[in-house]
């Protein structure tokens, strides 16, 4: 599956010690984030990431044009829900797809572990069926 990773500045640390903790989960999936999420995560975990621009500079547009086009099987977003910024329409944008195309989305960590234990089990492989895809990984 291809999951989005999506933190905002206060929530990267976060978002690392996540994907520290399941490693061995998002291991077998292929990953992608906005910029400096995507660094912080593979410099600290050694996991491949795919990096988009920072959300600021448009990673978060680029990652929503992936779910639209059926690219993006789940996204974990860690968002400060206190902290409001100027590209806050792009956000609004990315969770509206989401919702339009039922992809599954983690805004904090707690449902975020949801879905992560989920995708071990395979409760999320209705994804494929439902919504084949030619090319599996993200480019």
């Amino acid at each position: 599956m291809n999951i989005a990773l999506i933190a905002q500045d206060k929530k990267k640390e976060l978002m690392v010690q996540f994907c520290i903790a399941y490693k061995f989960i998002l291991d077998k999936h292929n990953l992608c984030a906005t910029g400096t999420t995507g660094r912080l995560v593979s410099e600290a975990t050694g996991l491949a990431v795919h990096k988009f621009l920072s959300g600021a500079q448009g990673g978060d547009q680029q990652i929503a044009a992936r779910i639209s086009c059926n690219e993006i099987d789940m996204v974990l977003f860690f968002r400060d829900p206190l902290d409001s910024l100027p590209h806050e329409p792009d956000i609004s944008t990315l969770l509206k797809l989401c919702d339009i195309h039922n992809i599954p989305i983690a805004t904090n960590v707690a449902t975020a572990e949801v879905l992560i234990h989920g995708l071990e089990r395979g409760d999320l492989e209705w994804r494929d069926i439902v919504n084949p895809k030619s090319n599996t990984g993200i480019s």
